[in-house]
């Protein structure tokens, strides 16, 4: 029996991981054709430099994503302390509504996202990118810094309230330093997501802002060339520098935790 799953585990990791090993590899191709090795070259990341529209969607996304990340870190934060602790008129779906974002298809959100700023006239680009981003994402926020906060003891705040200190006080003085962990990673998970989000954005992006992931898709429909394997390596190495980051402050909140 233990061989079937060791075989099976082995399909598993070719299949997952040996297509994004070629695409690594070949993001270093000296050819011209991107699924044609002729030798280890960095020529093609130099291309990328020099590429102006490539360059600015990179630039959108970064923009966009950390905007999105920042704005779901705030309202995330503060929804899931109302809702842990606060005395809110149906809670339950309350709390139910604020991640439904993340059970609704990606194509139905956008196409609402579109629908919604179209009807009140704001325009597309940027600043409805932005919203959108932030909506989807405050669910991960949310929920991390719930799970932290059900693991704070009350006795804590319990003693500043008889100490003196108000809501406030206490929430920036023995609260928050506790959330930083679940709120860092909450809005570097919120960074991830909105920075590869590919449906909502075309959706949104408008005529003059294009993000990488929207501009990926559109270069792979017309003429491929191997910087879409750099464009893919550097949004790889984008998410596995986020995923680490995750599980660094992950241990780090665990051994508060046991501490």
């Amino acid at each position: 029996m233990k061989i079937f799953e060791k075989i099976y585990m082995g399909l598993v990791l070719f299949f997952l991981y040996v297509p994004v090993i070629v695409l690594i590899v070949y993001s270093f191709n000296s050819g011209s054709n991107y699924m044609v090795y002729e030798g280890f070259s960095l020529k093609w990341y130099g291309e990328i430099l020099k590429n102006s529209s490539l360059m600015e969607a990179l630039k959108n996304s970064i923009i966009l994503a950390f905007s999105g990340s920042v704005a779901a870190g705030i309202i995330g934060t503060l929804g899931a302390y109302a809702m842990s602790r606060g005395k809110l008129f149906m809670k339950n779906a309350v709390s139910y509504v604020s991640i439904l974002t993340i059970m609704i298809p990606e194509i139905i959100l956008g196409m609402v996202y579109m629908a919604f700023f179209s009807r009140l006239d704001l325009g597309l680009g940027m600043g409805a990118l932005i919203i959108a981003h932030s909506a989807f994402c405050i669910p991960y926020v949310l929920l991390m810094v719930r799970s932290r906060l059900a693991l704070i003891n009350t006795e804590l705040e319990e003693a500043a309230y008889d100490l003196g200190a108000g809501k406030f006080r206490t929430f920036m003085d023995i609260i928050l330093p506790q959330l930083v962990p679940a709120i860092v990673s909450g809005m570097l998970l919120a960074f991830a997501m909105s920075f590869d989000d590919v449906i909502i954005s075309i959706f949104l992006t408008g005529s003059r802002i294009n993000t990488l992931p929207v501009k990926i898709n559109s270069q792979l429909k017309t003429i491929p060339n191997p910087e879409i394997n750099v464009l893919f390596t550097i949004m790889l190495a984008v998410t596995l520098t986020v995923v680490i980051l995750l599980s660094l402050l992950n241990r780090k909140g665990k051994k508060d935790n046991e501490d």
